[in-house]
């Protein structure tokens, strides 16, 4: 008996091993693309674009964005053009959110300086279950839309 039940055990140990194997497969796997600030053409606010894809299994959140050049950052959605402040945005597994002219955005108040066209202005997005990612927003001329025809 003393066999078999060691030999229960360790298929039961092993099963377990494997499983837990399978759920690492299933976490977050965030990557950010197409970044960008149009330049401010007001002194005091600033908006950020971004798209952040999720090729991994378990869907995420993004929770909160930091930067050096405001310490009034905040998320908003757009709906029936108005804008609204979210506590987070769903980032679904095997999908992507996107922050774009129009839609859903990162928001910069109270700017500590102007950026202008050329330089890059450094994030921190924060999620719920994954680890912080540092952006570079590079700054582009104010009217940049990269949805346009245009560019």
């Amino acid at each position: 008996m003393s066999r078999r039940s060691a030999l229960a055990a360790l298929i039961a140990l092993s099963a377990g091993l494997a499983l837990a194997g399978c759920s690492s497969d299933s976490e977050p796997e965030l990557k950010v693309k197409d970044a960008f600030m149009p330049q401010p053409v007001d002194d005091d606010m600033a908006a950020g674009f971004l798209t952040v894809r999720n090729s991994g299994g378990t869907a995420d959140k993004l929770t909160s964005v930091t930067s050096d050049l405001s310490e009034d950052i905040t998320i908003h959605e757009s709906k029936n053009q108005r804008m609204q402040e979210v506590k987070a945005f769903d980032i679904p597994a095997d999908g992507e959110l996107d922050l774009e002219r129009g839609g859903n955005h990162i928001m910069f108040m109270k700017l500590k300086q102007k950026p202008k066209q050329g330089e890059k202005v450094t994030v921190e997005l924060r999620f719920e279950k994954s680890g912080p990612i540092e952006v570079e927003l590079p700054v582009k001329e104010p009217t940049y839309n990269p949805t346009s025809t245009e560019h």
